[in-house]
C-alpha cells in the first residue's frame, strides 16, 4: 500500500499519478505498486516538484508497519523519535500570537464567569436571605 499526498505542484505531476495510483480527493493518491515502481513514482515526484511539497507514506516491516518520507516545502514535519516516525505541525511567529490572544481572551472570559458558576444554587445575593 502507497499513498502519496502532494501540495502545491504541477497539475501534470498529478495527472502522471493517475496512471499508477487511484486519486480519492484532490493531491492524495493511493495504490499497491511494487518497491521499485514506488521509488520510480518518488523520484518523477521530486523531479516534478517546483514550488510544493510531497509526503509518501508505504506499508513496511516495522514496528509501525509503515514509513514515511518528504520532499519539498509541505505543511507537515517529518520527526524521528527514537525510531518512530511522526509528523509535526509548525507553527509561524504571526498564528502562536494569534492563538495565545485567543486563548487569552477565552481564559478571561471564563474567569470572569467562573464565579458565577461556583456560587451555591440556593444563594441569591441577599446576604440575610436564610438558605
Amino acid at each position: 500500500m502507497v499513498v502519496i499526498i502532494m501540495e502545491k505542484v504541477p497539475v501534470g505531476l498529478r495527472g502522471e499519478l493517475t496512471r499508477w495510483l487511484i486519486e480519492p480527493h484532490t493531491g492524495v493518491f493511493v495504490g499497491h505498486v511494487s518497491g521499485m515502481v514506488r521509488d520510480l513514482l518518488w523520484d518523477k515526484c521530486c523531479q516534478g516538484v517546483r514550488e510544493g511539497g510531497v509526503i509518501q507514506i508505504w506499508s513496511t516491516n516495522t514496528e509501525q508497519r509503515f514509513a514515511m518520507r518528504t520532499y519539498g516545502t509541505t505543511q507537515r514535519q517529518l520527526l524521528d523519535f527514537e525510531g518512530l516516525q511522526l509528523m509535526r505541525v509548525p507553527y509561524c511567529a504571526e498564528e502562536r500570537a494569534e492563538m495565545q490572544k485567543r486563548l487569552g481572551a477565552r481564559r478571561r472570559a471564563e474567569e470572569l464567569q467562573e464565579p458565577e458558576r461556583l456560587r451555591p444554587i440556593a444563594w441569591r445575593g441577599d446576604a440575610g436571605a436564610a438558605v
